[in-house]
């Protein structure tokens, strides 16, 4: 006789864990439901995958061995795009790069009212806790807001343009810091 899911389940929700039991390989039992029977596949049309097996009629995704498919990047014969686009020049030879930043807002600014510190940088603003863990290890000042703090001196590897008037229109400073500068020098600055 074939147990169907719901009598599992049933039996499943009524059954009490011993006080003694130890977990073993062999005591294991898996939820019911949780595992589930592979489809077999080309067994007729009435199973529902039959003949064809899901992979339609036709095209190299249907043929025998395709497995995971083409390789990434692929598209067909036609040149692909990683070699349409033209290479950088220059040794050794990089790929497209783009400079990331962490951002920084003006309402981030607005919660060092209360600190003395007229000079504001990543560091600052780490150790206030305002700012977590940066991914990137540049940072930029981003507007979006209003800076209710007088004169700070705010340093940062870029700032907006509206970030720029906001910090001046508030009587402070905006420093930019140099990209490659390493942290000894940042002190200095």
């Amino acid at each position: 006789m074939k147990i169907f899911d719901w009598k599992k389940r049933e039996e499943f929700e009524t059954y009490v864990v011993p006080d003694d039991y130890i977990p073993f390989v062999n005591t294991i039992r898996a939820i019911p439901g949780s595992r589930e029977k592979f489809k077999r596949v080309g067994r007729g049309i009435s199973a529902g995958q039959g003949k064809t097996c899901g992979r339609g009629m036709r095209g190299q995704k249907s043929r025998s061995g395709e497995g995971k498919g083409t390789r990434p990047g692929f598209e067909g014969g036609q040149t692909p795009l990683y070699r349409r686009i033209p290479k950088i020049q220059g040794s050794p030879q990089k790929g497209h790069t783009k400079t990331e930043y962490s951002l920084i807002k003006l309402d981030m600014l607005n919660q060092l009212a209360d600190k003395e510190n007229n000079s504001v940088d990543v560091s600052v603003l780490q150790e206030a806790g305002i700012l977590t863990k940066q991914k990137h290890s540049l940072a930029k000042v981003v507007g979006g807001g209003e800076l209710t703090v007088k004169g700070l001196t705010v340093k940062a590897h870029a700032f907006t343009q509206s970030a720029k008037d906001a910090i001046e229109s508030a009587g402070g400073q905006w420093v930019v810091l140099p990209k490659t500068a390493k942290k000894e020098e940042l002190a200095s600055v």
